[in-house]
């Protein structure tokens, strides 16, 4: 019995101080998915947005294998960076940036860059680019293009 306790402690132990020191990422793009599997268009887990910090269980190629809540699964490199995400705490409801504002803001693009850039080119048909910002494919039919064509993902 003595033993029995020993060796639970020693396994919470070791359990807390992994948790303590794991490897931790923050999700900077506006939304991203966590996969079963480390491929793009893998069954969705759960989706991420901005900020979301990732517990890191390990790596395969450019993806991540992560643990977020009681999930685990797989995240690209490229939409998670090791550093934390600023607060933003002195900014009022209405006064503070959204979450898209910061990851373009990230990039080096924000709103003021943008309505510089349209007075510089008024030829520009941003009607297009807004309309293209909204369009979206549900991941199903993507999944069906790509299988119905005989496609393959990128290794």
């Amino acid at each position: 019995m003595k033993s029995r306790i020993i060796f639970n402690v020693a396994v919470l132990f070791f359990l807390f101080t992994t948790l303590l020191w794991a490897d931790t990422i923050t999700v900077v793009t506006k939304e991203n998915a966590i996969r079963e599997a480390p491929r793009f268009f893998a069954p969705v887990k759960a989706y991420v947005k901005y900020g979301d910090i990732l517990n890191v269980i390990g790596k395969e190629r450019d993806w991540y294998r992560v643990k977020f809540k009681n999930l685990s699964g797989y995240i690209h490199k490229t939409a998670v960076e090791k550093r934390s995400v600023t607060s933003y705490g002195n900014y009022t409801n209405s006064t503070a940036p959204s979450e898209g504002e910061i990851t373009l803001a990230g990039k080096g693009f924000n709103p003021q860059v943008e309505r510089q850039y349209r007075s510089n080119h008024p030829q520009m048909p941003y009607n297009l680019v807004e309309r293209i910002e909204k369009y979206s494919i549900p991941e199903k039919e993507i999944i069906s293009f790509i299988k119905n064509g005989g496609l393959s993902e990128p290794q």
